[in-house]
């Protein structure tokens, strides 16, 4: 039976109205009935969970909402949706996780911080490997504060005309005080390059010079990210235009464990030695790790079993590590 601490997390996070927390310490206890021989029972509350899961993302499905959908040319700049991923989606390092809670913390309690004449962090730039999770943090953080996601489509914005991507630029940073919500520049390197670079234009210096105006001048009420994997090329007049700089990592043994039993918490795993897996893992990105526990559900599903076992976990990693494209130096 569950032991007395899971029960009590249990209570509380029911009481706390913390679905996916709920369901976390659930998969847990099932887990631990697994592994005492209670095969059917741990099978039973995977499906229940399962369940749960279905029925809550049916509902958060947004009915006839009321967006303001960017018209005209801004419509082809910035791609709008509605996730529904929230941080518990998500395997992230104490750091980042702390990092990132703090943020939805400020943006829901702004109207306190402004009547002290402070403002929530909501200026965020991202850097890490592909693959770690920073375009799923935009989405996670849309989905916690109940805004719309605002990709904007870099490649759409850059023009060979002088002048023309700065006012693109620019008509973004007005709607974001039109419409609130998560704005996503991802792969920002491709405007925030060091404006010192050897490759650089003329043009792009003018749209970064831009860029570091439009944020510095920012007073909306939306969240604003730039993403990026290649850190070392920013302009560092960016650093001190953001309210936080989150840094990225490939994930530890213990991420790699939970990101796994995250993944494939519908399937019963045998025999899987965990430092065996972190020795394969090792390298990979959330990306990779994830598309690897596809793989092995995949191959479950059509063979008829509700088990995985270590071997075929085994197998996908290493598959998925031959198939990574080499790091950059």
């Amino acid at each position: 039976m569950a032991k007395g601490e899971q029960l009590k997390a249990l209570l509380q996070s029911f009481v706390g109205d913390d679905d996916e927390q709920f369901r976390s310490i659930a998969l847990q206890m099932a887990a631990h009935e697994a592994r005492l021989g209670n095969v059917r029972l741990a099978e039973d509350i995977r499906l229940l969970i399962d369940e749960s899961r279905r029925r809550q993302q049916t509902k958060r499905v947004p009915k006839a909402v009321p967006i303001a959908r960017l018209a005209g040319e801004l419509a082809s700049l910035v791609n709008t949706s509605y996730p529904i991923t929230r941080l518990s989606d998500m395997v992230l390092s104490n750091r980042v996780r702390t990092q990132l809670e703090e943020v939805i913390l400020q943006d829901r309690q702004r109207n306190r911080l402004h009547a002290h004449k402070l403002t929530p962090k909501r200026k965020l730039l991202l850097v890490g490997p592909p693959g770690c999770g920073k375009t799923m943090t935009a989405s996670a953080l849309a989905g916690e504060c109940k805004i719309p996601l605002m990709a904007v489509q870099i490649h759409s914005m850059i023009t060979k005309f002088m002048g023309e991507t700065a006012v693109k630029l620019h008509q973004v940073f007005d709607a974001m005080t039109e419409t609130r919500g998560v704005y996503i520049f991802d792969e920002f390197d491709a405007i925030g390059a060091h404006r010192a670079s050897v490759n650089d234009v003329g043009e792009m210096r003018r749209v970064l010079n831009s860029f570091l105006l439009f944020i510095e001048q920012d007073e909306s009420e939306s969240i604003i990210v730039a993403a990026t994997n290649f850190v070392g090329m920013l302009d560092e007049a960016l650093f001190r235009r953001f309210d936080d700089v989150i840094r990225y990592e490939r994930p530890a043994p213990s991420a790699v464990r939970a990101l796994i039993e995250n993944r494939l918490s519908s399937f019963t795993l045998v025999g899987v030695r965990w430092t065996s897996v972190a020795s394969v893992a090792k390298g990979l990105s959330h990306a990779e790790i994830a598309k690897a526990c596809d793989d092995a559900a995949r191959f479950a599903v059509l063979n008829d079993t509700r088990e995985i076992r270590a071997e075929q976990i085994l197998s996908t990693l290493k598959s998925r590590a031959g198939m990574a494209v080499p790091k950059r130096g």
